[in-house]
């Protein structure tokens, strides 16, 4: 099976339009995971406290999760996919050199809300064009794609920034400036798309911001059981700030911490595309499953650990996870619910994910401080276990040809 696996993986089957959304993702994910490693060391730099820093972001990330649920249900509503996604990574790109020009608190807030409101109005979207360019039997392969190039991202901007302030010590604001330039390159990327033709479903006018909220009881349920499970899960799975923090108390040094990061996102794109054709395979559900065991393995194996080869083998099993995760829920999401709700099935999920992400941040950070940071890797290792475990017996994968 994986030597067939292996014989298969090719790019040929790739439409045009995968190509260019995969490489929109992937410069704008340069852009951004440029800047992730040093922003908060930047608005240190500029005399912001750790708590405001705390509260720019938590604006900007619950304006990115209630946004992707309305957008989402919007651009099925309209029938329209191509004008999301422009408009939506154009306020990512341009957002960047705001930061590095404007340092005031509210030039600041705003430039972090519009990056991460240009994410929600075009997240559900995006992966509703992705789905449309896929058969129920090659989602894995579709959505993997995409999440690889999206990660290479994720790999190539950390290590420019490293490069970058090697030969330019601590300048900060230049490099704010220079993520303009693969954001533009996004931009430029979008207009060679074409508009898929989608039947509007509704009056724009019926849609209100917290609309989307009623698909919840419309959608299938196997629907309702595959989002229960994955927002429990979110609930235990903090930010992987937490997971650079444990590792640089133990004594690691930024560089080799940063350099972690980077090994973690390279083997996330490596496999993303494999273990989504292994799941269209033998299938999106247990490909699943067996992620969450391997986030539950490497979440206990970071409460248990203090050497560092040995963490360096949880974050490859931590890319592993990702890999056969992140792209694999949404392809999941996109095979159990009609065609016409795509967009609004992905942007409530991810309206919701993304509200449970930010409580999960927070539990971790009053366990870290209150109980030891072992604990919050206990705890969300445990809970992976069950959540598997419930993936396995109650959510059922049953694919509707449409």
């Amino acid at each position: 099976m994986f030597q067939s696996l292996e014989n298969e993986i090719s790019l040929k089957n790739i439409s045009r339009t995968v190509w260019i959304l995969s490489l929109v993702s992937l410069f704008t994910d340069t852009a951004s995971e440029m800047l992730y490693p040093i922003m908060p060391v930047y608005l240190k730099s500029i005399g912001y406290s750790v708590l405001l820093i705390g509260i720019i972001e938590g604006i900007a990330e619950a304006t990115a999760g209630f946004s992707k649920g309305y957008f989402g249900k919007l651009s099925d509503a309209t029938g329209r996919r191509v004008p999301f996604v422009r408009f939506g990574y154009s306020l990512s790109a341009i957002s960047k050199p705001i930061i590095g020009l404007l340092i005031q608190p509210l030039w600041v807030l705003f430039a972090r809300t519009i990056d991460r409101l240009g994410k929600g109005i075009r997240t559900g979207a995006r992966d509703a064009i992705l789905s449309g360019e896929a058969t129920p039997q090659t989602k894995g392969k579709v959505f993997g794609f995409h999440r690889s190039m999206d990660t290479l991202g994720a790999v190539l901007g950390p290590v420019f920034a490293l490069l970058y302030l090697y030969y330019h010590h601590e300048d900060y604001k230049t490099l704010f400036i220079i993520a303009f330039i693969p954001g533009l390159l996004a931009i430029a990327a979008t207009f060679f798309l074409k508009q898929q033709e989608v039947i509007p479903k509704e009056n724009i006018n019926k849609v209100s911001f917290f609309s989307f909220i009623n698909y919840w009881k419309e959608a299938p349920s196997n629907y309702r059981k595959l989002i229960t499970g994955l927002l429990v899960f979110a609930l235990f799975n903090s930010s992987d700030v937490f997971l650079l923090l444990r590792i640089k108390d133990t004594g690691l040094n930024d560089t080799m911490v940063i350099g972690i990061y980077i090994f973690y996102n390279l083997v996330y794109a490596v496999f993303a595309l494999p273990l989504g054709m292994l799941a269209d395979k033998i299938g999106l559900k247990i490909v699943f499953i067996i992620g969450m065991f391997l986030f539950g393995f490497v979440y206990l194996g970071m409460g248990f650990n203090a050497n560092l080869f040995i963490f360096i083998m949880l974050f490859l099993f931590y890319g592993l996870y990702a890999a056969s995760t992140e792209g694999i829920a949404k392809a999941w999401i996109s095979n159990i619910c009609e065609k016409k709700d795509v967009a609004t099935a992905i942007g409530t999920y991810s309206a919701f994910q993304s509200i449970c992400a930010l409580l999960s941040s927070s539990i971790a950070g009053f366990i870290w401080y209150s109980a030891g940071s072992e604990w919050v890797f206990y705890l969300a290792g445990s809970a992976a276990f069950f959540i598997a475990f419930y993936f396995l017996m109650y959510v059922p994968y049953k694919k509707i040809l449409v």
